[in-house]
């Protein structure tokens, strides 16, 4: 049973890189590499359950955790062209 969800993981990732390289615009790009990271971590889970190593989970929700900080980290930028701007500029004062 967890062979035939590692299976259908890798085929959706697949799909996802797809739809990551051919989306029309950046938004579209991003969702699907933030989708790709979400997989990402359900294969590692599911990987870890089937090894018998129960750590792969902590391991999993660290990288969904940097996946969630990097896809808003992108998202900022995009915005602002900067990282380190905050909701005021020098010049409003």
């Amino acid at each position: 049973m967890f062979v035939a969800a590692v299976l259908a993981l890798l085929a959706t990732m697949v799909l996802t890189i797809v739809r990551a390289l051919l989306g029309p615009t950046l938004y579209d790009r991003l969702s699907a590499v933030n989708s790709f990271g979400t997989k990402i971590m359900l294969f590692i889970a599911v990987f870890g359950f089937l090894t018998g190593r129960p750590e792969f989970l902590d391991i999993a929700l660290v990288y969904s955790l940097i996946n969630f900080v990097a896809t808003v980290a992108v998202l900022k930028f995009y915005e602002y062209d900067d990282l380190g701007s905050g909701a005021y500029q020098e010049d409003d004062y």
